[in-house]
């Protein structure tokens, strides 16, 4: 579909500012215009924002807001974590949702972080076994938690909970009433500002979904831009910290907002290896993946062909 001006038509999702940057940035500085796309980003519900409510933690993923939309045919392109991305896109046939191929690594490398109240006595990762860690289900805070505590304590003792969107997670931590929990930014910048602690923290990289409908042409323009938004970000990070305040709304001043945490790259093919590598982890928590499924049915790098 093309527009007035001869740019072609194309509708994302985005989220959360952390995970969505590239995208937003290509838009704001009219590198997708460049590359002949008239994207129109439409915002769905995250975690992050601080008015967020509960639709993006509902346990079954296919009723969130942004699954839903997707399945309607509100937009033909989303990024999230590459665990989520994983699953949806693994589970979207077997629950009669509507299909969607890994087409990218994306090019988001957003950091998330394991956080313990001001007044914590834990000190240390090998304090959280069989201690609930609070984290959104199914998204990248519950796959990086698992990840980031499997290096100090056996998977069987590793427990995970819901607390709520990020606002109410860090609420939870700060009164005890959870251990510790997962943020990303502005959280990070948040809970250091009002003297949480970190305990570790790790970069996680998105996964690029989109339909059939999504032509290779049209992802690689796409992720052209994208490529250039992360140089950007990378170059000034500082430059973009209002995204990131808006979802906040007044919790951080600018010179508060450790951007220096942001780190993008450009979208790149997702390979058999890393199919291989990812899918076989999740098979090892039988909650995160359904099995049978493999390379050919969910991958497909057409915007490199």
């Amino acid at each position: 579909m093309a527009t007035e001006a001869g740019l072609k038509k194309v509708r994302v999702s985005a989220m959360n500012a952390v995970h969505d940057l590239a995208v937003l940035v290509a838009r704001d500085e009219g590198l997708f215009q460049k590359q002949g796309l008239d994207v129109e980003i439409l915002s769905t519900p995250g975690t992050s924002q601080i008015n967020a409510d509960q639709q993006a933690l509902k346990l079954d993923i296919f009723d969130r807001t942004m699954e839903s939309i997707y399945n309607t045919g509100g937009v033909d392109q989303y990024r999230m974590c590459e665990w989520g991305v994983m699953k949806r896109t693994v589970e979207a046939v077997s629950n009669g949702q509507r299909p969607a191929k890994i087409v990218a690594l994306g090019a988001a490398m957003s950091k998330m972080a394991i956080i313990t109240g001001p007044k914590s006595r834990i000190y240390e990762p090998e304090q959280l076994k069989n201690t609930p860690v609070a984290v959104s289900p199914f998204n990248g805070s519950h796959f990086t938690t698992l990840k980031m505590l499997e290096g100090f304590i056996r998977k069987e003792e590793i427990q995970i909970t819901n607390a709520g969107t990020m606002r109410e997670r860090l609420e939870a931590v700060r009164q005890g009433e959870v251990a510790a929990g997962n943020f990303y930014e502005p959280w990070i910048s948040v809970a250091q500002k009002q003297g949480f602690r970190i305990l570790m923290e790790s970069h996680s990289t998105r996964s690029e979904a989109a339909s059939d409908e999504l032509d290779g042409p049209t992802l690689a323009a796409m992720f052209r831009a994208e490529a250039v938004a992360a140089e950007l970000i990378n170059a000034n990070p500082s430059k973009y910290a209002h995204y990131f305040l808006s979802e906040v709304q007044g919790l951080l001043e600018p010179a508060e907002f450790h951007g220096w945490r942001l780190l993008y790259g450009p979208p790149a093919p997702y390979t058999r290896q890393r199919f291989d590598d990812t899918y076989s982890w999740m098979l090892g928590y039988p909650e995160l993946v359904e099995p049978g499924s493999n390379y050919e049915t969910v991958v497909d790098n057409r915007a490199w062909e």
